[in-house]
């Protein structure tokens, strides 16, 4: 059997970038101030209270989610049209920064929401089982909450919940997914776990023994080590300094654990969600170093479904191309009002 210290490197390889996990023993930074929001989006939740900065504009709100705890949305309600909402990827650090190019380009233009799953970013963390349900949940209360139709945008294995929430709410109209989990093969790793146990081995194994290696796989050389592989160019650094910040919070270990123990994996996630999608969806991948894309000419070739190659990306394309990412976005809620 492999090294506990082995076993969670390879685990953290699957994902977004496998970025550094949270070390939840270590004490909030005492000159952190709490941030909170001055204006509320009517009827739909209550301002943030939290130690860690915003990592979007607008603003930063949370709903009470059944069995969890509050889950944190980021808004800007400004411009018109059906509103749009993102969804952020699931990793050791994930947070809505990583949406952030996606939310600047269409902030003020028409309604924006951003939400950050359970047990990431400004979200609740309780050490309780997060699984796929529960994140689908977070994503069909919001729908709810809003109350109209709305478009959803979804990256990495985030976009197996968005696909799993539109099979059961009409109100979402559209997806468009940029580099998502489970249009490939398995690979192995958290995957694998998946499809043997459910992960449970592998989660006692990492909840017993992965707390020590937390400090140092949190760290600014580690997280921008597991960043290099999904940018073509240098790594954003806004985006390693907002890991860092995100993976200090107390609590943030406990969802990573599911992840990275390949709980929160549909095991076949084309034939149980993607290939039963009846509403439009967008692709918009390139290269990746932790997802494949072997059965994408199958999914696109489905009515409705669109792939848009995003050239010279590596897993990120809204942090390089976004320019391109827009105009395969917009062409596409064009051909789908």
């Amino acid at each position: 059997m492999k090294s506990t210290p082995k076993l969670l490197i390879a685990a953290l390889s699957i994902g977004l970038a496998g970025w550094s996990l949270a070390q939840t023993t270590d004490p909030v930074t005492p000159e952190l101030q709490i941030h909170t929001t001055v204006a509320v989006t009517p009827d739909i939740g209550v301002p943030t209270v939290t130690s860690l900065r915003p990592a979007l504009g607008g603003t930063r709100f949370s709903f009470t989610l059944a069995d969890f705890g509050a889950v944190n949305v980021y808004a800007d309600t400004r411009g018109a049209g059906r509103p749009l909402i993102l969804t952020h990827s699931v990793n050791a650090a994930a947070s809505a920064y990583e949406m952030k190019p996606v939310w600047d380009a269409y902030a003020g233009t028409r309604p924006v929401y951003a939400l950050e799953w359970p047990g990431f970013g400004s979200s609740a963390r309780p050490d309780v089982a997060y699984t796929r349900d529960l994140m689908t949940r977070a994503l069909l209360s919001l729908v709810a909450q809003i109350g109209t139709d709305a478009d959803v945008v979804s990256m990495s294995l985030g976009s197996e919940f968005a696909a799993r929430a539109a099979l059961q709410e009409p109100r979402i109209r559209s997806l468009a997914l940029l580099s998502p989990s489970g249009l490939g093969t398995p690979r192995g790793g958290t995957q694998q776990a998946n499809a043997d146990d459910g992960g449970q081995r592998l989660y006692g194994t990492l909840k017993t023994f992965g707390t020590p290696l937390y400090a140092v796989l949190r760290t600014r050389p580690v997280i921008k080590l597991f960043l290099n592989p999904s940018f073509r160019g240098p790594v954003d650094v806004g985006l390693i300094d907002y890991a860092g910040d995100t993976s200090r919070q107390a609590g943030a270990k406990y969802a990573p654990l599911y992840f990275i123990s390949g709980q929160l994996f549909t095991p076949d996630a084309y034939t149980a969600l993607y290939s039963k999608l009846t509403i439009p969806t967008l692709v918009m991948y390139d290269q990746d170093a932790f997802v494949n894309f072997a059965r994408l000419p199958e999914f696109s070739a489905l009515p409705g479904k669109t792939a848009v190659r995003i050239p010279d990306t590596d897993g990120l394309p809204h942090f390089e191309k976004m320019l391109d990412v827009k105009v395969a976005l917009d062409a596409f809620w064009r051909a789908n009002p």
